[in-house]
């Protein structure tokens, strides 16, 4: 993610395209049946029980009794930074969501969340996470099931109880609130013609109930139905799109090719126009911009083919079935790499304030993301410098490459900067928990320049050559998958052909910055960085650059408004 300063169209063709290679809590949600229901137990019979339909109703009564003794409470994984973020006992293979937008932005959808799902433990139980909307009923494999609310939980009791390895299917009817949980960010985001999503970092469940941590990833279909002069986009390809024509409706159904985590789930519905492109090697490209913005906006957009083959160039193949912009016309103070169609605001493209290069390099920062955090997911949220570190990187890397902005001044001034981002919000991989009732204050600098600084420092360590190997490594042995630091530890060793852990855990867990390979004169100090450098530190990442002296061709001078929320980037 990053946070920077500052009509219908015909139905999508079904691409194919070959596999690629290698701050307070919010509103708790409603319920209409809210029996307590008992705890997970540990240990059960073997061999789930199959029962009649009359069988069936008189034990869900019973469940419904046996529950008043034993309290819903809120689960969660244990993520040192969202410790009940997320829910233990199975994994979600997919999703189906399904959701009706009444054609106002402020009134509730209505809603079905189907999960398929496989138990990895004996459950008595089964907890969600949601928070932002009423829970109309609760199906269990076909079976209505008792549900209550515990914190952020949505807790669920099937009839019968689930043994380890099973697979199950559950289906909520609820309504989806987009109008923001009070003291909350993320979930749902307004736009001046209808509705986008902004789910990173645990804000998923405010839209629809999950398992809302990237370590669960799953594959996602949307059906969204909106009335006619609407047009609605999600991650993935069209499938199918049907209009009504007595409802004045229409109806379009999106479906990931490859798993994702539901912090990068996207919905965008307005009074849009889709432009198509083609990327490299045949890559359909889709953009999703406001229609009366079109041609304002096209300029940025052709430059997408250009930068996807300068990140292949960079690390392998695309690794997704479709790439593209979504162009919202809302003023957030960030973009946002959710898979496939990153959120991007619309007048970061039109503020004459910030210069051409430095827009593009943004561009490429959530490009980049798909690879670094959407393809290779972060095990846990302390991993996320490994997100926001590359693509922070990469976006460096492009500006140099494209703009002359050298990389080294911008690592120089980071390195200055490093011991206070340090103190300030811990090491990059071993980030302090996010500031109360602020849960995305997880973006600091530490994990965008800062991190970035560890990659550079690995790459003077280990050279260029097998600095480049380890990126490409990387992203195709966890493609479609999560990873920690201590994977990314053992293959840049392997890839080194030495033992990397102790240089690697002095930069990314000590307090104190490590000194750095090849520039024995640098220094970190406790002040800013000077006006003078490449780029001013401010907020959560690098804000527009402050020097007034751009590359030849490119836009007039930045200028950062005092106040403007731009600089923070995800």
């Amino acid at each position: 993610m990053l946070r920077t300063p500052h009509g219908p169209t015909a139905p999508e063709p079904a691409s194919e395209r070959p596999a690629p290679h290698g701050p307070a809590p919010a509103r708790p949600a409603s319920v209409r049946q809210a029996a307590p229901v008992p705890a997970a137990r540990t240990t059960a019979p073997r061999g789930r029980r199959r029962r009649t339909s009359a069988a069936l109703l008189a034990s869900a009564v019973s469940v419904c009794l046996l529950a008043a003794s034993a309290p819903a409470t809120p689960l969660g994984i244990g993520d040192r930074l969202f410790p009940h973020l997320g829910n233990p006992g199975y994994d979600v293979a997919s999703y189906h969501l399904a959701l009706s937008y009444p054609g106002t932005n402020d009134t509730p959808l209505q809603a079905t969340t189907r999960i398929d799902a496989r138990t990895t433990t004996d459950l008595d139980r089964i907890n969600l996470d949601f928070a932002h909307g009423t829970v109309h009923s609760v199906e269990v494999d076909g079976t209505p099931a008792a549900f209550t609310t515990a914190g952020e939980d949505l807790v669920i009791t099937p009839v019968n109880g689930l043994d380890a390895g099973e697979r199950t299917r559950i289906t909520v009817r609820h309504t989806s609130d987009p109008v923001a949980a009070e003291g909350r960010d993320g979930g749902w985001v307004r736009t001046a013609d209808g509705l986008a999503m902004a789910n990173q970092a645990d804000a998923a469940h405010l839209v629809f109930p999950c398992n809302d941590h990237p370590s669960d990833k799953a594959f996602f279909t949307f059906r969204i139905t909106a009335p006619d002069g609407h047009t609605a986009v999600a991650n993935g390809l069209p499938i199918h799109v049907h209009r009504t024509r007595a409802a004045a409706t229409t109806t379009w159904t999106y479906r990931t090719r490859h798993p994702m985590a539901t912090e990068l789930a996207q919905v965008s519905i307005g009074r849009s126009t889709v432009l198509h492109r083609t990327g490299p090697q045949g890559l359909p490209l889709r953009d999703v911009v406001p229609t009366a913005h079109r041609e304002q906006l096209e300029p940025w957009l052709a430059k997408t083919p250009d930068q996807i083959a300068w990140m292949e160039n960079k690390a392998g193949r695309y690794p997704f079935e479709t790439y593209g912009l979504l162009m919202a016309d809302v003023s957030t103070g960030f973009e946002l790499e959710t898979q496939t169609l990153s959120l991007f605001e619309r007048e970061l493209f039109t503020d004459p304030a910030y210069p051409a290069w430095y827009i593009e390099s943004i561009m490429v920062h959530e490009l980049a993301h798909q690879w670094f955090g959407n393809s290779v997911s972060p095990r846990t949220w302390s991993d996320l410098w490994l997100n926001e570190g590359h693509a922070t990187w990469y976006e460096a890397l492009y500006a140099q490459e494209k703009a002359g902005r050298p990389l080294e001044t911008r690592m120089k001034a980071a390195y200055e900067a490093s011991d206070r981002w340090r103190a300030e919000g811990g090491p990059p991989a071993a980030p302090k928990a996010p500031q109360p009732g602020q849960k995305i204050s997880i973006f600091r600098p530490i994990v965008y320049d800062g991190s970035a600084l560890v990659l550079y420092a690995l790459r003077e360590e280990i050279g260029r050559t097998a600095f480049d190997r380890l990126e490409w490594r990387w992203v195709t042995q966890y493609r479609d998958g999560t990873a920690s630091t201590a994977d990314f530890v053992r293959l840049a060793s392997d890839t080194a052909g030495r033992d990397l852990t102790g240089f690697l855990n002095a930069w990314l867990h000590d307090a104190k910055t490590p000194p750095m390979p090849g520039h024995p004169d640098w220094k970190s100090t406790d002040r800013a960085p000077e006006k003078s450098t490449a780029y001013r530190f401010t907020g959560h990442r690098p804000a527009a650059p402050e020097s007034a002296a751009q590359p030849a061709g490119r836009s007039g001078p930045a200028v950062h408004r005092p106040g403007a929320s731009r600089e923070q980037t995800r």
